[in-house]
């Protein structure tokens, strides 16, 4: 190398340094960018987070349409990602409505919105009823199992009561479930509580899981005897409920809750109009129309391109 014109690398150009660790405040900014992407994006449907919203037993926030299209049975997965992704993304968290609650936000009246940071679209502020504080990645947000309201956390640990303030249902401080938490302590907190839950045979919404009795083991023949009376009288009862209540939307779980029944309906419609165009689509028009129907009289004039100008002559002529 050399005379040439050029210059002549150093060693200590040509060695790179060695990675420094990050710093506490690009750590921190690292984190304050993920928090902004979940709190403003759902997981499995990558768009933006729009009520109705709901939330597992870690906090994680998502859109409720795209949890009913995953709990569809069918296979196809228009609109979110494949199954396997959110099943990987849910991690087995999510088996059926009773495992997801509903968030109750407080809107921002005075706030018409602001751009998301990716996709500039406007969404609807939300703020802590108690403390008016703006709910996002800046504030520890939390909400209330089983009836969903957010507040701030700092509104929760000043005021100490076991009721909701905005519908006065009571809740116990482990149903206080810390959202998109960040914190080791509180996803330990939350890991236990789902475990302890499953063993009681509830779910995250404090609803009993499906299948979840059990029989009791020291019970007398008396109360084995009146059990079984009991189950026989709660299923002629479902029968004969089946028999003369209208046909609702099928749904996992059995929804009952009006508006989760109708968002449900409107995805099974988009769902069946998809289908019909794709099996609307399986002849295109340029191939239909190479194929006519036999007129009555044998021949056609405005007939396709195998008989247009073509007639079979009559017996005994040449």
């Amino acid at each position: 190398m050399g005379n040439d014109g050029g210059s002549i690398p150093t060693r200590r150009e040509l060695v790179k340094e060695a990675a420094r660790a990050p710093s506490t405040a690009q750590v921190k900014e690292a984190q304050r960018e993920v928090q902004e992407h979940f709190w403003t994006t759902c997981p499995l449907s990558h768009k933006l987070l729009i009520r109705p919203i709901v939330s597992d037993s870690a906090g994680n926030l998502y859109n409720k349409d795209a949890i009913l299209r995953f709990l569809l049975p069918s296979d196809e997965t228009d609109g979110i990602s494949s199954k396997a992704d959110c099943e990987e993304i849910l991690g087995g968290r999510v088996k059926g409505l009773r495992d997801v609650v509903e968030l109750h936000f407080e809107i921002d009246t005075e706030r018409e919105g602001h751009p998301s940071s990716k996709k500039h679209e406007k969404r609807e502020g939300w703020i802590c009823p108690v403390t008016a504080k703006q709910l996002g990645p800046n504030v520890k947000s939390v909400y209330l199992v089983p009836c969903g309201h957010v507040f701030s956390e700092e509104a929760i640990r000043q005021i100490k009561d076991d009721k909701c303030l905005q519908c006065n249902e009571s809740y116990t401080e482990e149903n206080v479930i810390p959202i998109l938490p960040t914190k080791e302590s509180d996803k330990q907190n939350l890991l236990a509580r789902s475990q302890k839950l499953s063993e009681q045979g509830l779910t995250h919404s404090l609803k009993k899981a499906p299948g979840a009795k059990k029989r009791k083991k020291h019970a007398g023949n008396g109360d084995a005897a009146e059990d079984g009376s009991q189950s026989k009288k709660d299923q002629s009862t479902a029968t004969s409920r089946s028999n003369t209540s209208t046909p609702t939307p099928s749904a996992p779980n059995g929804i009952k809750h009006a508006a989760t029944a109708m968002l449900t309906a409107r995805v099974l419609e988009e769902e069946n109009e998809k289908k019909k165009r794709r099996k609307m689509m399986g002849m295109s028009e340029n191939l239909s129309s190479l194929f006519t129907k036999d007129s009555k009289d044998g021949a056609s004039k405005n007939g396709d391109f195998m008989t247009r100008g073509f007639t079979l002559p009559a017996a005994g002529k040449k």
